[in-house]
């Protein structure tokens, strides 16, 4: 199985720092941002992943990551999204890559205390379809929120005004290879962008999803004060536990 860090975009949300570099560069703690998702992935067993970055400082992933081989990768591959399209249509450039393979699919931004290795055990038994992970926050407005009939999830709902539950579907997500077909009949949101929220409704509507809640702390650093929050924890704990 096959990974997919997902580290473009332009970072308006923390201009100045991202006028000079790209957002997933930036430092949490004593590391660049994207070393955490490439561990979390590596972590979990997988030694083949493709990078999806864009902006005017791509060419600074290769010089900072060069083949891989720091993090134990096989290989490292590098793909470019040209403007900021939204994270399925950033996915969508991983088909070749994927090569009808499964494929775990990380946002270059989300820092985990442990490890995911269960999830992708789990993913590899299940036959076919997805697999998301979710977490309980504090603000679920902020992020996609799942709706619960029991234990069944019939719908994501994108930053919902008045969430239907507390727990936030983490930017860690798990596909077979319909993945790539869902996302072609993808139209654009009033973003303007193609949402990985839609892809997960595809998923569901077909009662091909599963889920699991994820320990540890998560975060995504793609605020200032998420990024502040981010390195303070990772000072504290540390993150991507074995």
């Amino acid at each position: 199985m096959k990974g997919v860090v997902l580290a473009g975009g332009l970072g308006t949300r923390m201009y100045p720092l991202t006028k000079v570099t790209n957002k997933h560069l930036l430092p949490i703690y004593n590391q660049p941002m994207i070393y955490y998702p490439i561990r979390t992935l590596v972590n979990a067993g997988i030694d083949e992943i493709l990078l999806v970055t864009g902006g005017n400082s791509a060419g600074d992933f290769l010089c900072l990551l060069g083949n891989g081989k720091e993090f134990g990768l096989r290989h490292i591959h590098y793909t470019y999204q040209e403007g900021e399209g939204g994270i399925a249509d950033a996915l969508s450039l991983a088909e070749y890559f994927a090569d009808n393979d499964k494929i775990v699919v990380i946002l270059g931004d989300n820092i985990i205390e442990g490890n995911i290795r269960g999830a992708v055990a789990s993913f590899l038994e299940q036959k076919d379809g997805a697999r998301i992970l979710l977490k309980e926050v504090s603000d679920p407005q902020r992020f996609g929120v799942p709706v619960f009939e029991g234990e069944k999830i019939v719908r994501i709902d994108e930053k919902p005004l008045t969430p239907a539950s507390n727990y936030a579907v983490i930017g860690i997500y798990m596909y077979d290879r319909r993945v790539f077909d869902f996302i072609k009949t993808l139209k654009p949101s009033e973003r303007g962008e193609l949402e990985i929220t839609d892809v997960n409704n595809f998923y569901i509507r077909e009662g091909k999803i599963a889920w699991d809640v994820l320990e540890g702390w998560w975060t995504d650093a793609g605020t200032f004060d998420s990024l502040q929050y981010a390195g303070g924890m990772v000072a504290k704990t540390g993150a991507n536990k074995l």
